[in-house]
């Protein structure tokens, strides 16, 4: 079988316009698999394989098991780059998955969500891999720019691990954002930034305890302790069904603020006006969601 051609990106930053079409049938992606006639980006992103074998498992789960409610898509632009920044929560992060799907689903260009991950994640065996081939890359400033500069939506969560580790007593309050990483970055390739907001994330594993012994001897930050986990086996591992909402909030503008870029103290307040904003509409969200499930 020959290898993929890793196609090189044209003098702007773009990849090649020949991008199979996600309408294409089973057999037409495994035709090109067979011929190697797929595009794989210089951050290891195959667009085929993800619109076609790593999307579509996750589509059942999108739209009837925690049926998302998707809001403001529109405000994500239809081409050039923009950061998208979201509350972090559920313990496993689904919620991050979910905000890829909305993207590629329901925004009218299709756009491919190209998330920034913890280094945990690369460093797990398979997970890393997959997460590479479906666009991911490190959460750092030099991978973050390159991304935005090129034109790509980025995704950020700022929270980490102390957002989706968070007991359930803390449910809907966002965690500390750092010192504005992802604010910087922003600012330089001069990109809006979207606060977007995700209700339903918290109820679908309800951390109510942590095992830190077993978590320090895996090496892992924290062995959640749900009402199903670890009780109920494998079972435990099925998120209850919460019913969510996606909201892509007002862009925040950076054209206007490049001066700021040096200015540690504007770095850090755009980044507390932007957890504000994204903190008040899960409050807005909350109260205007009819049901949890």
């Amino acid at each position: 079988m020959p290898d993929a051609r890793v196609i090189p990106l044209d003098p702007e930053g773009h990849q090649p316009t020949a991008t199979p079409s996600p309408r294409s049938t089973f057999w037409d992606f495994v035709r090109r698999r067979i011929m190697g006639n797929y595009v794989v980006d210089d951050f290891g992103f195959d667009a085929d394989l993800t619109e076609h074998l790593l999307l579509p498992p996750l589509r059942p789960l999108f739209e009837r098991w925690f049926r998302v409610e998707v809001r403001g898509i529109d405000r994500v632009p239809s081409e050039g780059g923009a950061l998208i920044v979201a509350n972090h929560s559920g313990t496993i992060a689904v919620d991050s998955v979910m905000t890829q799907m909305a993207l590629f689903d329901h925004h009218p260009a299709h756009r491919h969500l190209r998330m920034l991950g913890a280094d945990l994640v690369f460093d797990t065996p398979f997970v890393g891999e997959v997460a590479r081939k479906a666009g991911h890359t490190l959460a750092c400033m030099p991978d973050a720019q390159r991304l935005l500069s090129r034109g790509e939506v980025v995704g950020v969560w700022p929270e980490g691990f102390k957002g989706i580790g968070k007991p359930f007593s803390e449910r809907y309050k966002l965690q500390r954002f750092g010192r504005g990483g992802f604010v910087s970055a922003a600012l330089r390739a001069r990109v809006p930034i979207i606060p977007t907001a995700i209700v339903g994330a918290e109820e679908i594993y309800p951390m109510i305890g942590n095992i830190s012994p077993l978590a320090r001897l895996l090496g892992l930050p924290y062995v959640p302790v749900t009402p199903t986990f670890p009780w109920l086996g494998p079972l435990g591992l099925i998120p209850l069904p919460s019913r969510w909402i996606i909201e892509f909030g007002e862009p925040v503008h950076t054209e206007d603020l490049v001066g700021d870029i040096d200015d540690p103290m504007a770095v850090l307040e755009l980044t507390d006006a932007v957890r504000e904003r994204i903190q008040q509409s899960l409050y807005r969200l909350l109260v205007q969601r009819e049901s949890t499930f």
